[in-house]
């Protein structure tokens, strides 16, 4: 190989041509530094040095933007400052290569790390890295992430930049919407990868720790005893017209009796349950094996529950072997009938806590019956349980109030002797006195419902007739169940006694001569529930 030595300019590197050899140039001013012209004529500037003995050759880079002379040879100084510090910058390079990107890590995070967590974390984890972290930072070595990058990456997902649609099969399809819940959700996932990185040697930090993230909704949506009221007589109306599965019925009842998470009760076996010790030893849950104790109503719910043989579940699904998946589409239906629309499933776990603070039981057996893992989680019923508080502050303003001479009446927020705490919590939030309801959540006591034609044949109506009262609007009052129109007996006594006392029994839309229209002779379908 040829070798020759000169300054070097941009005129003389421009004025070089292949010649079919490869050969260095060597620049005088910079020692080793110089630029390599191969035999097709490409140009590379280079830096040769000696390292523990050992000569090495470093590629800077090819000749062109942004490697002119004068910047190739500025990186050659500072590499040879390197070099003098004790730093080999070729194995610097070598062992840069070989450090993992950050979707290496994340794949390596999720097979490692999460090897004893449960699926459902594998899967969501799984699902924060493919569709938010690796879109956005997978090709970046996990070593050169900072915090900037961090905070970058909660921007794009909550403005949308990773929201897609994707087919997942053959016919499914996946919808990634982002978001600032994504978001948060993806950087807590980021975070738990870098700790990992940290236990591993691989960085010195964890740069997503301290970054702030989009403040979080709180969900906390508690039913009063007139909602828990409504709640029932809805469940009580569609199981005895049988307009919704009497297995989806059983476990919304389960669930607000239990304060169980919709997937224990799902998935719920009948070897799950002790009857003796009346509660439900589960071997799995969010917080691992527990224990549900049940009440007197929960175990009648669960005793009236027809079991299907060969199958092992408490909620058997359509096919054999397998167990109810989804309650959304009955609980849509049921919560619009019972005008409770903004109310979630989960929100029923809340309102049996809710119950239990409001009636003096302390947070350590709140949580134990929840079977929360930390006190923390319980810490949103604590609000709910302030009665002594409530008591004091009233002695203090009370005492106060002797002293000012001022006559105000005032009872203490626990006075049991002139009215239960728990209905004076929501005393103020009822409009009406609420129906007692029923123990087992089965509506309100002796109800019964019957759909138009038994309403009909009750009043001496016809089923059109019925139909016009209710197009007018001055006919009794009536529940959509579904798509069935339902009255309560009820209601239509009471409509029936208000005809009467307005001289107005005997007329209806359907007749002009003031006559009792002839009844619909087809069979009424009375149901008791």
């Amino acid at each position: 190989m040829a070798e020759a030595r000169v300054r070097l300019t941009k005129r003389v590197v421009d004025k070089l041509e292949a010649d079919g050899k490869d050969r260095v140039l060597w620049d005088t001013d910079v020692h080793g530094f110089g630029l390599r012209i191969s035999p097709a004529g490409a140009l590379t500037y280079v830096l040769q040095y000696r390292f523990e003995g050992r000569q090495r050759r470093f590629k800077i880079g090819t000749h062109g933007s942004p490697w002119t002379p004068e910047a190739a040879r500025q990186e050659a100084q500072s590499l040879l400052g390197k070099i003098i510090d004790g730093v080999d910058p070729q194995q610097e390079r070598i062992n840069e290569r070989r450090e993992l990107m950050l979707g290496e890590l994340c794949d390596v995070y999720l097979v490692e790390a999460l090897i004893t967590a449960k699926e459902s974390s594998i899967r969501a984890a799984r699902n924060n890295i493919e569709n938010h972290i690796k879109p956005l930072l997978g090709m970046r070595r996990a070593s050169k992430i900072v915090r900037a990058d961090v905070e970058q990456l909660l921007r794009d997902i909550a403005a949308g930049k990773t929201a897609r649609r994707k087919k997942t099969g053959h016919r499914g399809l996946s919808r990634v919407r982002g978001g600032k819940g994504a978001a948060n959700q993806a950087v807590t996932t980021l975070s738990a990868v870098m700790g990992f990185s940290v236990v591993r040697g691989l960085r010195l930090d964890n740069p997503a720790i301290g970054v702030r993230k989009f403040p979080g909704k709180k969900m906390e949506r508690f039913l009063s005893p007139a909602e828990l009221a409504r709640l029932g007589e809805a469940l009580a109306a569609a199981a005895s017209l049988g307009v919704e599965s009497p297995y989806a019925i059983a476990a919304l009842r389960l669930l607000v009796l239990t304060g169980c998470r919709r997937g224990e009760i799902l998935t719920l076996k009948r070897s799950y349950i002790d009857p003796f010790h009346r509660c439900l030893r589960l071997p799995d849950s969010k917080t691992g094996a527990k224990v549900v104790h049940l009440g007197a109503p929960a175990m009648k719910v669960i005793a009236a529950v027809p079991q299907v043989v060969g199958n092992p579940y408490l909620l058997p699904g359509k096919k054999d072997g397998t167990h109810v998946t989804d309650l959304q589409a009955c609980w849509a239906r049921i919560r619009k009938t019972a005008g409770l629309e903004d109310v979630r499933i989960h929100d029923l776990r809340h309102s049996f806590a809710s119950i239990g603070a409001s009636t003096g039981d302390s947070m350590l057996i709140i949580g134990a019956l929840l079977g929360h893992k930390s006190a923390k989680t319980t810490e949103r019923y604590t609000h709910l349980s302030d009665h002594p508080l409530k008591s004091a502050v009233d002695r203090i303003s009370d005492e106060i109030a002797r002293h000012l001479d001022e006559n105000f009446a005032v009872t203490a927020a626990n006075d049991v002797e002139e009215e239960d705490p728990f209905m004076a919590f929501w005393a103020a939030q009822c409009e009406a006195e609420a129906p007692k309801p029923d123990p087992v959540l089965g509506a309100v006591i002796r109800t019964q419902w019957l759909d138009t034609r038994a309403a009909a044949s009750m009043l001496g109506f016809t089923v059109g007739t019925m139909q016009t009262y209710r197009w007018m609007g001055t006919g009794p009052a009536f529940r959509k169940i579904g798509r069935r129109v339902v009255y309560s007996a009820e209601a239509l006594t009471a409509w029936r006694a208000a005809q009467a006392c307005e001289g107005l029994r005997g007329t209806n839309p359907a007749t002009s001569n003031g006559q009792m229209p002839q009844a619909d002779m087809r069979g009424p379908m009375l149901m008791r529930v």
